[in-house]
């Protein structure tokens, strides 16, 4: 279904992509949300996990329950913003993570930037999403 309402456009004279796109387009009509940066707090407000990936996970499971509670799915995510206080093991943990993308959001990319940050609002953080979706 979302596939009517975002069309992502991966031109040939670019680089080829693996794990983002280089636009995404949405229909017109479409409802907009904006999800806000989350990191791999628990229910309780701590920081679950120490190491980038299993951060990433949890992140991104926030993420997506927040886009599921406005009533979407992975495949409406429009635009994905990544902030990482350290780009050098982001990049090294990058297949690690490509994996995590995909078993809780699969295979159809969004439009993605991986900013590095000097720190993040939780102190423990070293991962932050936020992103934009886009609904019917």
């Amino acid at each position: 279904m979302s596939g009517c309402r975002l069309r992502r456009v991966n031109p040939p004279a670019l680089s080829p992509p693996r794990g983002f796109s280089h636009a995404v387009t949405a229909a017109a009509g479409s409802r907009l949300v904006f999800l806000a940066g989350q990191t791999a707090l628990d229910g309780a407000g701590r920081v679950a996990a120490d190491t980038l990936p299993g951060q990433f996970r949890l992140a991104l499971g926030n993420l997506l329950a927040a886009l599921t509670d406005c009533g979407g799915t992975p495949a409406d995510l429009a635009r994905v913003t990544v902030y990482t206080t350290d780009v050098a093991a982001y990049r090294h943990h990058a297949p690690e993570l490509g994996r995590i993308w995909r078993e809780l959001a699969g295979r159809d990319y969004p439009a993605m930037a991986v900013i590095g940050a000097v720190r993040l609002w939780d102190e423990d953080a070293r991962i932050e999403l936020d992103g934009i979706a886009v609904l019917p």
